[in-house]
């Protein structure tokens, strides 16, 4: 029997060298051989750059295959650390600043606002080419190789931003360890074979993505369809060109598909999928029940975060019990109840859930406070609030933490409430959650004004626009007298929408 990958770099070498990969639209799939080569030919690059294995590179590229190879290539070398492509300057700059990037990889030509946010310690290095010939260049030219070196597993592959209750976003480091145990754990609760291909149409910025499609997918020797995002007028050409036999997406997404689908049912009766996979936020079962009706395929509901290297919990296929409106059960990871106190509770009680695991992260970086908060005799608490039934079941009931999940998006409410209150006009501003038919959540802001000084939503929100990421921005704007406070003073969050009349 194989020895079992340990790291990136071996799951790779685990897939078919034959075998397809990576396959993307209008291209001839990459074979696993096509790219092992390439991911070990980039890494070698990356290390005659100067780039170090302790250190950050910061990735910003457009979703699809190039963005995939340049993660896997990355973290063979070192650590990567995708960002968003939508980030404003100031985004950027708070990123690569805090994650004291090593250098900058940005698709040529592109004109990425990173660019202009990185500081003299980061080097600016371009992808160029085309998958199978892709190549790293810096001001100078073509960068020239170096031995990259075997990665330990408990080197960090990837590290990303959460959104935390403070204003500042936390950092999770994800080992080779945490990465291929996740991926391992998915493709076994999935059922995963060489045979299978998954389409992609989350970032690959984000965990969902990164270990749930592609990981997952390769520790199968799987293929992966990589699209360039998210598209949902052209979500079934994509099923007929690539002919995934499943596909991972948030609930927001799916609602989407369901919309087109009824125009496209030629594409899924000639492509029929084995199953679907929703994560990332809570799927609506009335949309679970549309889904299976009109792809005639079991929806699979997982339950992941970040600090988790995504998935903890997962409804089984079938023959397994899915039971609708349950994120399933521990998926090679244990899961448990804790009261406040630290308490592990029975079956039937309702408290914070809780994991522990070779796919949780060790801590996040240089935060103390965060950790100690965070983990409690080994387990980490997921700020979720949950039970489980007496078949292990797990139910999400609330969240303990101030976060908003608009579509699977986790986004920080004091990481808004500052960029609002750098409006002049603005005196109080605290940004919070109100219900959304589609995305679960969406972000609204309850703002004081100044004595005298006068603004409107739109001179917020437009605002909030030059120096957020779309999907920050407010898409309500409330102004109030006074911003309702708690028993010790606080300014309130958790409730507001009820207290505004905008739970509805």
């Amino acid at each position: 029997m194989a020895t079992p990958p340990e790291t990136l770099p071996e799951l790779l070498a685990a897939g078919d060298a034959a075998a397809p990969a990576i396959a993307s639209v209008g291209r001839e799939p990459l074979s696993y051989a096509a790219l092992r080569s390439e991911v070990g030919r980039l890494a070698c690059q990356l290390r005659a750059a100067g780039v170090e294995r302790a250190d950050s590179v910061a990735i910003v590229l457009p979703n699809g295959p190039e963005m995939a190879i340049a993660f896997l290539a990355v973290a063979a070398a070192a650590a990567a650390a995708p960002l968003n492509p939508a980030y404003r300057e100031d985004e950027f700059r708070f990123y690569t600043d805090d994650l004291r990037a090593a250098a900058l990889i940005t698709r040529e030509g592109d004109g990425s606002p990173a660019t202009r946010a990185i500081g003299e310690g980061t080097r600016h290095l371009t992808l160029a080419g085309d998958p199978g010939s892709l190549t790293l260049r810096s001001a100078a030219g073509e960068l020239a190789r170096a031995d990259a070196g075997a990665p330990s597993v408990d080197d960090v592959a990837l590290v990303l931003h959460t959104s935390g209750t403070t204003s500042r976003p936390k950092m999770v480091p994800l080992t080779h360890r945490n990465l291929v145990t996740s991926a391992g754990n998915i493709a076994r609760s999935l059922r995963l074979e060489p045979g299978d291909r998954v389409l992609n149409v989350m970032p690959l910025f984000h965990i969902h993505g990164l270990v749930g499609a592609l990981l997952a997918s390769l520790h199968a020797g799987a293929s992966v369809a990589a699209s360039p995002g998210f598209d949902a007028f052209r979500f079934f050409d994509w099923v007929t060109e690539l002919r995934p036999t499943w596909y991972t997406a948030v609930p927001t997404m799916h609602q989407l598909i369901l919309s087109r689908a009824g125009s496209r049912a030629d594409a899924i009766t000639a492509n029929p999928l084995r199953f679907l996979r929703s994560s990332s936020a809570s799927l609506p079962p009335s949309v679970m029940a549309d889904l299976e009706s009109t792809f005639r395929a079991p929806v699979i509901e997982a339950y992941g975060m970040t600090e988790a290297s995504h998935q903890m919990a997962c409804n089984p296929l079938p023959p397994g019990a899915r039971k609708p409106g349950s994120v399933g059960l521990g998926t090679g990871i244990e899961v448990a109840i804790m009261d406040e106190e630290g308490a592990l509770q029975p079956q039937g009680t309702t408290g914070e859930v809780v994991i522990r695991g070779a796919s949780v992260t060790s801590g996040y970086v240089n935060n103390p406070e965060a950790n100690r908060t965070a983990f409690t005799e080994g387990w980490f608490r997921t700020g979720d609030q949950g039970y489980q039934d007496p078949d292990g079941y797990l139910y999400l009931t609330g969240r303990l933490k101030e976060i908003i999940n608009r579509g699977g998006e986790k986004i920080s409410p004091r990481e808004v409430d500052e960029v609002l209150l750098q409006h002049p006009a603005v005196d109080q501003a605290v940004a919070f959650a109100i219900p959304h038919r589609m995305l679960g959540e969406d972000i609204a802001a309850a703002v004081v004004l100044k004595a005298g000084a006068t603004a409107s939503d739109r001179d917020l929100k437009s605002h909030a626009a030059q120096h957020l990421a779309d999907f920050k921005v407010p898409s309500k704007v409330v102004f109030v007298d006074e911003i309702p406070k708690g028993p010790t003073g606080k300014l309130q969050r958790i409730g507001l929408a009820k207290l505004l009349g905008l739970e509805r």
